[in-house]
């Protein structure tokens, strides 16, 4: 494990301070929260002050034309302003549209994107599930599906051949790809948007894991589409994401139906409709008014904090934190804790990882998950909504998980009988990620917990 300079003491008080102003609620239940891949945790005064702010505001739908609709008009265009410095993308170049979640923000590319069948569709086995349903529409259009595969340390494998030999040369082409998995944790570099780019494709970013805890700056990195959640950012409130589109990019999909707020008029005597301009015509229904002041709040939090400190903060606790895990052994000296990936990749705030017996068998993953419940310690358990990454990581033989799946299928799949299909002892990992209400103790918590699994050499 390579050593890390030591934070700068401002730095330390600096995350001391919103520990104890914000997060104060961690120590008074005595939780240790380390899920923050699923969602982060809000901050105090960002829920005061939006509930300030509503009780002094009157907000009406947006597609009214009263003073209360024109209030949340303007304020849904704040938080467009506000979301588009954040990321440092020009709003001449850029647009952005208010979704449900990152998932939705996908599916707004998917259905939309003119798939036809000279096109090309590229993905990398790392992937949420989000991202791997768009081959469902390029599959029905007749474009050619094609996955990027992952070696043993949960990289990305040839992409630099993949992407030269599936070259599109004239048909509408897409590669999507995560910055930062959600599953290992592993970044992906962003280098490979210019370079798909430069060879035809259009570039859909799965960033929801990367942007929590790294910096993304549009103006460096021109992906023609980026997909946000902001609960993982700055955890309050749920429900309200974006897609960040580049405009000539926006210009290229075509809507495969319309709903209220997203046409100009439409007729049922004709059967016509027309799509309104831009952005409106994929906020589908009312956006998130009332949530939209919290979005710009919530990213003020961050900015002052500043993404770089988050990024260091976050790097150093990683380190800490897996450099502890990995040291731990049994009385047989065997290691008790296996981490999937490889220790020279870039990694965010996230690990993947199980826990092993004196004997190297695989601790069931939710026995582990129903033990730190019980010691209130909040991970996650599972494959994450990834399966790529966890057949990579497991190592499952491709005609072995066809077999099962087709044989498991409908309610008599489970993952006790998919283990036992497989011939497997587990089929699952953990999952252990940090955010900026995390401290030392959180660690030393931690990993304590996990020594309680360690087994004593009867020799």
């Amino acid at each position: 494990m390579l050593m890390q300079a030591s934070p700068p003491a401002r730095t330390v008080q600096l995350f001391d301070r919103l520990r104890e102003h914000e997060f104060s609620r961690l120590d008074t239940q005595g939780h240790v929260y380390l899920d923050y891949t699923g969602s982060a945790l809000y901050p105090a005064s960002l829920v005061a002050l939006h509930g300030s702010s509503l009780q002094a505001s009157v907000l009406g739908n947006p597609h009214s034309v009263n003073p209360a609709s024109a209030k949340s008009a303007k304020l849904i265009e704040r938080a467009r302003q506000r979301v588009l410095a954040f990321f440092d993308a020009d709003p001449e170049e850029y647009q952005v549209i208010f979704t449900a979640n990152t998932s939705a923000a996908i599916k707004l590319v998917a259905e939309s994107f003119p798939f036809n069948t000279g096109s090309r569709l590229l993905l990398t086995a790392d992937n949420h599930n989000s991202v791997n349903g768009i081959r469902e529409y390029a599959a029905r259009a007749g474009a050619k599906v094609r996955y990027v595969p992952m070696d043993n340390s949960l990289g990305l494998m040839n992409l630099d051949k993949i992407l030269s030999r599936e070259n599109p040369v004239t048909a509408a082409s897409l590669f999507a790809y995560p910055a930062q998995s959600n599953f290992s944790g592993v970044k992906h570099s962003l280098d490979y948007i210019d370079w798909a780019q430069s060879l035809g494709y259009q570039v859909l970013l799965d960033a929801a894991a990367f942007v929590p805890g790294s910096p993304l700056q549009l103006s460096a990195v021109r992906a023609d589409y980026v997909g946000v959640s902001f609960y993982k950012m700055f955890g309050y409130p749920t429900g309200i994401g974006a897609l960040l589109a580049r405009r000539q990019a926006l210009a290229m999909l075509r809507r495969p139906w319309f709903a209220g707020g997203t046409v100009d008029f439409a007729s049922t005597q004709h059967n016509i409709h027309q799509l309104a301009p831009r952005e409106a015509a994929f906020e589908d229904g009312t956006a998130n008014f009332i949530a939209a002041q919290s979005v710009i709040n919530g990213l003020d939090f961050l900015q002052r904090i500043g993404m770089p400190q988050i990024r260091q903060r976050l790097g150093r606790l990683a380190g800490e934190l897996i450099g502890a895990m990995t040291q731990l052994r049994h009385g047989n000296g065997a290691p008790l804790v296996r981490c999937y990936g490889d220790p020279q990749l870039d990694y965010g705030s996230s690990r993947a990882f199980n826990l092993l017996n004196s004997n190297g068998k695989i601790t069931s993953y939710e026995a582990v998950e129903q033990a730190a419940e019980q010691s209130n310690i909040s991970i996650r358990g599972g494959c994450f909504c990834n399966p790529g990454c966890a057949e990579a990581a497991f190592g499952f033989a491709a005609e072995t998980t066809r077999h099962c799946m087709q044989t498991l299928d409908g309610h008599r799949f489970s993952p006790a009988r998919f283990a036992l299909c497989l011939g497997q002892s587990e089929v699952g990992a953990l999952r252990v990620s940090l955010g900026i209400a995390n401290n030392h103790r959180d660690i030393q918590r931690f990993i304590a917990f996990l020594t309680s699994f360690i087994e004593v050499s009867k020799q």
